[in-house]
């Protein structure tokens, strides 16, 4: 794979995920320009943004397939070393034979629109943009192939999952519908071994319509959905802006201003890590990017001030998984997507909770540094005043953005877009922390990967649970619990338990996708205000990243910081403790989430 041949394929790959981010951002900025100069915007340009989504989608799945960084579950650290090898090469077949139906799938789509004719902007007919899906799924499953084991001999045996795909194309309907439920057990086993899991979300979809006798091309027709939201365009814009934010300087700004500001308190380095953790996760958009890329710096700074290398692992496991309940979160665009809440009250919603999440975690970091004697830094004014002037330009980042979009001069994606381009004038003109050839490409790069880690969960994810609605599970489920439950009280205690074990099990973005959906409609039963939902479901998912044995941010900091499992869950057990009761209290008093709301309405900014 190191050929001359495929290097320019990956250059030129690159080339094109570069060049689809920066369309993107180009085309908001031509309409919000347009409007403000001429009177109106360019005509189809938001539309054009909205289905480079898709192409962005599965561009960065592609980026994420070659790296080997598909999403999974993370229990082959639990497997014996001997026997992760074999167990690759298994879940690897059935991850083939997934992603090349979902190619054969989409192919047959692209027959289809081609015939219908439809035109999506400037001329561009609509089978163009679709083309993506075919060709994403193909490079999708040939680096499958190439990293299911390290010979030929097991990639071999790994394209044999192409092969048993073909046959169960050509099984007779009677015979598939006996055999949906040993396919989906298959499946099933296949994802708890380390499937990535679009292939489960995937796969899952295509067996339960191929059981019903539904073309499979219904899946992948579920991800053109993905190009007709007016918001889903914003999370790859704002996660471009996070990650150039996060790759800069700004890090080492913010954190002299939390010192300055902070660092005289009894335990007040704790609060400055957790402060600076929780503030950079929901710009890079997911908390363990968070904890690999900053945990390395600041774990030696925290044991250097004398708090316990215990303690400073379990602080900075932690506070890398809080913060996503913040502004501009990529989780909480998804579910105001997808639950269909307005995106402006979520924010302001979740506003207060994550501020109470991030204090008891920092207040009991603090305390714990206290009772060491942790070494604190005085209090300057003048020092105080030259952090808060240094990081200026960080902290108008937020005035930037939401004042566009409450004075009505820019919608989310176009500020989104504005975003974009406000920090690269920061970081790479203002303070040269990036250089625009050198570092830019890379960041763009990295950033298409990880979106395209969750967006390809997403859009295969749609078919899974449009099957659901179809086949009436929620409603069965509601009558379900509705005979079984009867106090709101009792409900919410079973969805903290259930999310808490969802989050220990399952990445966000597939949570939210298929559990939402669930939820709700017990949620309106019970009488739980939909904006509340999202902050439980948000706050209960943070706190399941840590849940042992499979939490994904304790295999995450295990790796960063080259420590066993089992010290890692001893490390973060009185966090997640303490996380426990801040949820229950976030669940359980509405008042946390609806307050500040009913403030703004009344006040006219909503």
């Amino acid at each position: 794979m190191g050929s001359g041949a495929t290097m320019r394929a990956e250059a030129a790959e690159n080339a094109i995920s570069l060049s689809v981010l920066g369309a993107m951002a180009a085309l908001a900025l031509l309409e919000v320009g347009g409007r403000v100069s001429i009177g109106h915007g360019v005509s189809g340009s938001i539309v054009l943004v909205q289905h480079l989504t898709l192409w962005v989608a599965m561009l960065g799945a592609a980026l994420a397939a070659r790296s080997d960084r598909l999403l999974a579950l993370s229990t082959a650290q639990l497997l014996p070393a001997r026997a992760r090898a074999p167990l690759r090469v298994f879940t690897s077949i059935i991850a083939v034979g997934i992603s090349a139906s979902l190619c054969v799938a989409g192919t047959d789509l692209i027959h289809i629109e081609r015939a219908a004719g439809d035109v999506v902007a400037w001329g561009i007919p609509s089978w163009v943009v679709l083309a993506m899906l075919p060709l994403g799924f193909a490079a999708i499953t040939v680096r499958l192939v190439w990293h299911a084991a390290d010979g030929y001999a097991g990639r071999l045996l790994a394209a044999s999952g192409m092969a048993a795909a073909a046959v169960c194309a050509v099984v007779p309907a009677a015979l598939a519908s006996q055999l949906v439920l040993p396919v989906l057990i298959v499946v099933l086993i296949a994802t708890a071994l380390g499937m990535p899991l679009f292939a489960a979300m995937g796969g899952a979809a295509l067996v339960l319509f191929w059981g019903d006798g539904t073309p499979i091309n219904a899946v992948p027709g579920e991800a053109y959905r993905l190009t007709t939201s007016p918001m889903l365009p914003a999370i790859p814009l704002f996660a471009l802006g996070g990650y150039i934010l996060a790759e800069g300087t700004a890090s080492q700004r913010l954190m002299r201003l939390f010192t300055a500001l902070v660092g005289w308190m009894p335990g007040g380095l704790a609060i400055v890590v957790t402060a600076v953790l929780a503030f950079f996760t929901p710009l890079t958009g997911a908390s363990g990017v968070t904890i690999l890329s900053m945990g390395g710096l600041l774990l030696p700074v925290l044991v250097g001030a004398r708090y316990s290398e215990r303690a400073s692992i379990g602080l900075v496991t932690v506070s890398g998984s809080i913060g996503l309940l913040f502004f501009p979160s990529l989780p909480v665009f998804l579910y105001s997507f997808y639950a269909g809440v307005p995106v402006d009250r979520l924010f302001i919603a979740a506003l207060i909770p994550g501020i109470v999440l991030v204090a008891v975690v920092a207040g009991w970091a603090a305390c714990r540094g206290w009772w060491r004697g942790a070494t604190r830094t005085p209090f300057e004014w003048r020092e105080a005043a030259a952090a808060i002037w240094a990081a200026k330009w960080e902290l108008l980042l937020p005035v930037v953005v939401l004042g566009g979009i409450l004075l009505g001069v820019t919608t989310l994606v176009e500020a989104a877009a504005v975003a974009v381009v406000y920090v690269v004038v920061i970081e790479c003109a203002v303070h040269r922390g990036l250089s625009v050839t050198r570092d830019l490409p890379r960041v763009a790069i990295e950033c298409a990967t990880l979106l395209g880690g969750f967006l390809i969960i997403l859009s295969v994810a749609l078919g899974l649970t449009n099957y659901l609605v179809i086949a009436e599970i929620p409603v069965r489920l509601l009558d379900w619990a509705e005979a079984r439950i009867t106090s709101p009280i009792v409900f919410l205690l079973a969805l903290n338990l259930f999310l808490i074990l969802v989050g220990a099990l399952m990445d966000i973005y597939s949570a939210i996708v298929v559990v939402v959906p669930l939820i709700l409609p017990l949620a309106r039963a019970f009488g739980i205000d939909p904006i509340h939902l999202a902050v439980i479901f948000l706050a209960n998912m943070e706190l399941g990243y840590l849940m042992p044995p499979m939490g994904e941010n304790l295999f995450l900091s295990s790796y960063r910081f080259k420590q066993p499992l089992t010290r890692v869950y001893a490390c973060t057990l009185p966090y997640s403790a303490i996380l426990l009761i801040a949820v229950l209290f976030i669940t359980y008093v509405p008042a946390l989430s609806l307050w500040l709301v009913g403030v703004c309405e009344r006040a006219g900014y909503l």
